[in-house]
This record gives C-alpha cells, sequence and structure tokens, in this order.
C-alpha cells in the first residue's frame, strides 16, 4: 500500500471551478473519505487520483511518485463503482478475474488470487454463480474483490452502497472496516452519507464548492468543526444556529441572552456579529440543569413537534417570541426555533410551555460574515470542575 498526496489540485470546466485547490496527504493504510453534498467535487477529486481526470493545475503523488501524467493502469490504484457493472454473461469466477486474465497472468496465480479475495469479501462457494443469482450486496462483494485480486497500492470507493437499502449498507459498511482492517488497506471513500463517513473513516474531508473545508477525524469535525459549513453538514440532525451580536455581556440573539465574558472569544470583539450553534442533545430541559456543570440561563420555549426515534425523541421548540413555524423553513437555522434531543421516558408533550438550558461547554460561536468558528466551549475556565481539561479553543 502507499500514500497519496494532492498538492493544489484544480480542476476546470471551462469558466466552472469543480475544484479548487485541494491539497491534502492520505497516510499509509489509512482510510480517508470525501464527504459533501452533491456537486461540491469529492467525485472529481477521487477521479483526478485515478487519472480519469486531468487536473488543471496541481500534482497527484502516490507513494514518492508523481502520476499526475500517468495512465489509470499504471498508477497502481484500483476503484469500486456506485454501479457494479459486472459482465452479466460471466460468472463470479470469471468477473473477479477478468483484469488479472487480460494482464496475462498464469492460471494457477489467478485462481490463488480470486479464492484469496472471494475468502476475504466472504464468498467462498459463489465463484460459479451468475450475477442475477446474487443479491446487491453479494454483487456488490464481487467489484470489491475484483479491485482486490489486483493488489493495488490505493483503493478508490466511489459511493459503493448508494444504490443497496438502508439495511444493507449498514451490513455493508462494517464488511468495508473489516476489509481494511484485513489489508491494512489505502482506503479513499466518496459519498454523501455522512453516517458511512463518520462510520468507516479514520479522517473525513469535508467539501464544499470544490474546496477542502476540513480534514480530520470524524468526533473532531463532529466536536470542533472548523466554520459554519462543517458544523451545519455535519451531524444527524444538524446543529442549531441563531445569529446574534457579541455584546459586553455576551451573546445577544433575537430570543435569549447567554452570558460570557467576550474578552475570552478568540478574535473576536464587542460589537461583532457572531453565530451561536448547539447540537439538539446539548439542549436540556431545565429541570435537568443541575446534571451540567455549567449550564446557561433558562430560555422559555414550546414543544411544537415531537418524534419519536427508538433511543431518542426530537423535540421542535418555538421559542417565546416566534411561535409561527413556517414548512419551508430549516428548524435548525432558525433563531425562533431549537431542535432538543431528549429520552424516550421523559415527561414532555407536544404544545406544552416548557424551559431550557444550554450546555456551555458544548456551545459553539462562529463569526458570521467569515463562517470561521471562533470556539466550541464558552465556559468560565475558573469555575471549571478539577481535572476538566480545556478545548483547543480555550488553550
Amino acid at each position: 500500500m502507499a500514500r497519496v498526496r494532492l498538492e493544489n489540485i484544480t480542476k476546470r470546466y471551462g469558466e466552472e471551478t469543480a475544484v479548487d485547490g485541494i491539497s491534502l496527504e492520505v497516510e499509509d493504510g489509512e482510510f480517508v473519505t470525501f464527504v459533501g453534498p452533491s456537486g461540491c467535487g469529492k467525485s472529481t477529486t477521487m477521479e483526478t487520483v485515478a487519472g480519469l481526470t486531468q487536473p488543471s493545475e496541481g500534482d497527484v503523488y502516490i507513494g514518492d511518485d508523481k502520476v499526475t501524467k500517468l495512465a489509470p493502469k499504471d498508477r497502481g490504484v484500483a476503484m469500486v463503482f456506485q454501479n457494479i457493472a459486472l459482465f452479466p454473461h460471466m460468472d463470479v469466477y470469471e468477473n473477479i478475474s477478468f483484469g488479472l486474465r487480460l494482464r496475462k497472468y498464469d492460471d494457477e496465480e489467478v485462481r490463488r488470487r480470486v479464492e484469496q479475495a472471494a475468502d476475504i469479501v466472504q464468498l467462498e462457494g459463489m465463484l460459479d454463480r451468475m450475477p442475477a443469482e446474487m443479491s446487491g450486496g453479494q454483487q456488490q462483494r464481487v467489484g470489491i474483490a475484483r479491485a482486490i485480486v489486483r493488489n493495488p497500492d490505493v483503493f478508490l470507493m466511489d459511493e459503493p452502497l448508494a444504490n443497496l437499502d438502508a439495511k444493507l449498507r449498514v451490513h455493508m459498511r462494517t464488511e468495508l472496516q473489516r476489509l481494511h482492517r484485513e489489508l491494512n488497506a489505502t482506503i479513499i471513500y466518496v459519498t454523501h452519507d455522512q453516517a458511512e463517513a463518520m462510520t468507516m473513516s479514520n479522517r473525513i474531508a469535508v467539501l464544499n464548492d470544490g474546496k477542502l473545508q476540513q480534514i480530520a477525524p470524524p468526533l473532531v469535525c463532529y466536536n470542533e468543526p472548523t466554520n459554519l459549513f462543517v458544523a451545519g453538514f455535519i451531524g444527524s440532525p444538524s446543529m442549531n444556529f441563531a445569529e446574534g451580536q457579541l455584546d459586553e455581556n455576551g451573546v445577544q440573539t433575537p430570543n435569549f441572552h447567554i452570558e460570557l465574558d467576550p474578552a475570552t472569544v478568540p478574535n473576536a470583539s464587542v460589537g461583532d456579529a457572531v453565530t451561536l450553534g448547539v447540537r439538539p442533545e446539548d439542549v436540556h430541559l431545565s429541570a435537568y440543569a443541575d446534571s451540567l456543570s455549567q449550564p446557561t440561563a433558562s430560555i422559555d420555549a414550546r414543544s411544537d413537534v415531537l418524534e419519536p426515534m427508538g433511543d431518542e425523541v426530537f423535540v421542535y421548540l418555538l421559542l417565546a417570541e416566534d411561535a409561527e413555524r413556517t414548512m419551508d423553513e430549516d428548524p435548525a437555522s432558525s433563531s425562533g426555533q431549537l431542535l432538543m434531543s431528549v429520552t424516550p421516558d421523559t415527561d414532555i408533550e407536544a404544545e406544552q410551555d416548557v424551559n431550557v438550558v444550554l450546555d456551555r461547554s458544548k456551545i459553539h460561536l462562529f463569526d458570521t460574515e467569515t463562517g470561521d468558528a471562533l470556539t466550541h466551549d464558552i465556559t468560565d475556565q475558573s469555575e471549571r470542575e478539577p481535572g476538566t481539561a480545556a478545548t483547543e479553543a480555550d488553550s
């Protein structure tokens, strides 16, 4: 296996820029996922690594070799696509071995590699089946085995689970994690599904409008998003946002005030426009405020809609001064609304007046103009319990 390095990769189609100056490095044996909305440039970036697309600017390195001008077959990569594209007239053995036979490997080596790959993806006893006789998940495993037999330096996977049903996608996620562990493979994976990105990856690269927004371990992107886009994109349901202004006593939003010392907010000063962010699980009923080390002051609200999800219940809250909800508005991005997550045994009903508090250690502040993160924790450090670690923003 080998590391992959992209240096200032830019791809233009006429006046349209699909990828804009992306630089990153994927370590040997690492599983990195490119994630972002449709049209963000993630597939184009992968195709640049594969050699299917030539960059307008920048270079691609695999291992220590610059491969920018090399043909795909000479790069030591293998791709698994969203559309599996098996040959319908060939059985599983023939599909897996097709590339090896084209390269004139001897029959014994072909059989050895095919049987080894079939064992890894658990296709033993299926090598004589035709694709039409197999389930979607089994066909996808054939596609993965076809990549494995090439012994590539890098696996490139472009939304390989997108066409599978929800239950099968969950199963195949575990299969891919096991495959990565057994092969110690360098894998670059593309998806718009953040559940796939969060559960499988060593690091995720979040893209938007062709630009790299953040590359970090999944929980770092979740807990310490670098900007408003990452904060809103990573996490389901999305983070709550409320635009406001930094004043001498804290942050004033249209519907509530959060106390803090403005001097503790890096790169901001009184009068600056800021956006406050808090995730649904960090919004709590005031009755549970004692369980938090530093809760905010109580916020008046009214429960609107409850969504039982089994292990949790999502509660859509209307804030006291904004009791009307429009159907085309995202609750998480409206300053007049909050989305709260509670346990199923919580005593709460629709259209009930409630008081909620926010966990100050989980409140994020962003520069409204630039979108950049300012801090991910607004607790008073002098009041922290002994042994409580400070976040990177506090240090």
